[in-house]
């Protein structure tokens, strides 16, 4: 359940690579700096007005930079890409093709698999996003824990340090998190999960399964005021 192989389609991305070695999928997440070092050339020219862009930032054909975006770099992003109004990229990013980072939505240490979607509000830090994977507005992911310490994931009872500080999510493909929902650190949502809207999720989601919020909601008679 924590492979690679056992959350993502491999061919869905340009940087398969970056999983060699990986027992666990999220030890990937330590791999990206040195991944970008390599692999990450010198910023494209300057053809998106209003947008700031910095060193080692590689832009596929066909993606589009809104004015306000901010790439600091270093980056990949892909081909047919919408980075949107306000997209915050920070350091260490690599971007698939055919996906959206839109308004307000900031990126950290991330690797984002073809087609996966990050549109509206949202914070996406030392996390994986599958194929197609898609976050609802304002969805959340949060990498790092109040307490002080390594962050761990359970299956089956038994515990695992995953050895990092800092760790948000890993999609499964074709995952979603319904608007405003949050992703505690070491959540992992299998290939097709569901977190609904306003679900403050912490642990595994199994492939193809639904977490909901079960909270009763009152209705009453609208009565007309004197």
């Amino acid at each position: 359940m924590f492979t690679a192989a056992d959350l993502f389609d491999l061919t869905q991305t340009e940087h398969a690579t970056i999983f060699d070695g990986c027992h666990y999928a999220w030890e990937a997440l330590k791999k990206i700096e040195a991944y970008l070092d390599q692999v990450a050339k010198q910023n494209p020219p300057k053809r998106f007005p209003g947008a700031s862009i910095g060193d080692r930032v590689m832009i596929g054909a066909g993606t589009v930079v809104e004015p306000g975006a901010m790439i600091k770099g270093p980056a990949i992003i892909g081909k047919n890409c919408q980075i949107r109004h306000n997209a915050y990229l920070r350091e260490n990013v690599i971007i698939g093709d055919d996906c959206v980072v839109g308004n307000a939505s900031e990126l950290k240490n991330a690797l984002l698999f073809n087609g996966a979607q990050v549109p509206h509000y949202n914070y996406v830090g030392d996390s994986i996003l599958g194929y197609k994977a898609h976050l609802g507005a304002g969805v959340k992911i949060s990498n790092v824990k109040l307490l002080a310490g390594n962050i761990f994931v359970e299956l089956d009872g038994q515990a695992f340090d995953t050895g990092l500080r800092k760790f948000g999510a890993l999609l499964g493909d074709r995952a979603e998190a319904g608007c405003n929902a949050v992703l505690n650190p070491g959540s992992i949502l299998g290939r097709g999960a569901v977190v609904y809207p306003n679900v403050f999720w912490r642990g595994l989601l199994p492939a193809n399964t639904i977490a909901k919020n079960k909270a009763e909601i009152e209705v009453v008679v609208k009565r007309p005021r004197e």
